[in-house]
Parts: C-alpha cells; sequence; structure tokens
C-alpha cells in the first residue's frame, strides 16, 4: 500500500517533486524538502489552483505582497491561480512533506 511518508530518502541535496496523481484537470504531487527554499527573487507564478499541505516538518511560504505564512504539520493553505508566491524556508534539521494538488 502506498503511504506519502515512507520512500524517503536520507540526504536530499535537492527538492524531489513527484507527481501522484496527474490528469487534465487536476495533479496531485509529493514535495520533499530539507532545508531548500526558492532562489531569492524567483517566484512562483501557476496558472492553476494549488492546495498545499504539511505532512511533516515545516516551511514558510512568502506572498509578492509581504505576507509571509508558516506550515507546521498538518496546516494547510489554498493558493489561488498567479497569485505570486515563494517558499523561503523549510526545516533544516528534519524532513518536510509536502502534499500540493493543482486544480482549474
Amino acid at each position: 500500500m502506498p503511504n506519502l511518508l515512507t520512500n524517503i530518502p536520507k540526504i536530499i541535496p535537492d527538492e524531489i517533486f513527484e507527481d501522484i496523481v496527474s490528469t487534465q484537470n487536476i495533479r496531485i504531487e509529493r514535495i520533499i524538502s530539507h532545508g531548500q527554499f526558492t532562489a531569492e527573487g524567483e517566484w512562483y507564478d501557476q496558472d492553476d489552483n494549488e492546495w498545499v499541505l504539511v505532512l511533516s516538518g515545516y516551511g514558510i511560504i512568502e506572498f509578492d505582497d509581504g505576507r509571509k505564512v508558516q506550515l507546521n504539520h498538518g496546516d494547510y493553505i489554498n493558493i489561488n491561480a498567479h497569485e505570486r508566491h515563494r517558499v523561503i524556508e523549510t526545516a533544516p534539521d528534519e524532513i518536510t512533506v509536502w502534499l500540493a494538488v493543482f486544480y482549474r
């Protein structure tokens, strides 16, 4: 039986993005981070809405209006299409596992 919290490498030099489900209208992705963040000056500006949940660890998302939202274990947020955002911090001392659902 698949489990979102298994098969996680011990060393993660770069974030890992894995599609779990992908159809014309929805994409579900597991993201694994370990201290990674979006490069300075880079922003996500996506055509789809994104609902994201932190399963373990934590992440801090910054929006281009200056808002910063920290997501801890179990926290989720909905990000509207074209709402520019970036990850400015993930847990440096533990693995952060995100579940992202992209939808129209």
